[in-house]
């Protein structure tokens, strides 16, 4: 996983998140990782980003086992994203119908995903990224939400 490598280059900078005139705010984009690296993610304070990855149900993918690291993420670091153009969500049905870029216009199915794997409602998960994502990036509410 590319953030497992972001983490590494991170901690042999001396960036962590317990030692605050160290540390620093980031998204580890389109986390992808193990529960080891979400572990070591974490504890540099960094929040993570889910895409479309989330929402590929073919075993070889990974995305049932990124679902399942959904609930070891605090709710305050938890962001949702595209990764445009790439990673379109494969849960588009039937596969026709699929576009081939992605964009944020699809980024329902990413939520759609995240909301099942938490157990939570779509409404719930939504409220909750944005607001995540409008106190980090400073934007205010008519901008997200």
């Amino acid at each position: 996983c590319a953030g497992a490598r972001f983490a590494d280059i991170l901690t042999q900078a001396g960036i962590s998140s317990s030692n605050s005139s160290s540390s620093i705010p980031g998204v580890l984009h389109c986390f992808t990782g193990n529960a080891e690296e979400l572990q070591q993610v974490l504890g540099l304070g960094l929040h993570v980003g889910i895409t479309g990855w989330v929402a590929d149900d073919r075993p070889e993918r990974g995305g049932a086992e990124l679902a399942a690291l959904l609930p070891h993420i605090p709710a305050d670091r938890l962001m949702i994203e595209t990764d445009a153009p790439y990673l379109v969500p494969r849960s588009i049905q039937p596969s026709k119908a699929r576009p081939n870029r992605n964009e944020a216009a699809l980024l329902p199915h990413v939520l759609t995903a995240v909301a099942a794997a938490l157990g939570q409602s779509e409404e719930e998960v939504a409220a909750r990224t944005a607001a995540v994502a409008r106190a980090f990036f400073r934007l205010p509410d008519s901008i997200v939400g």
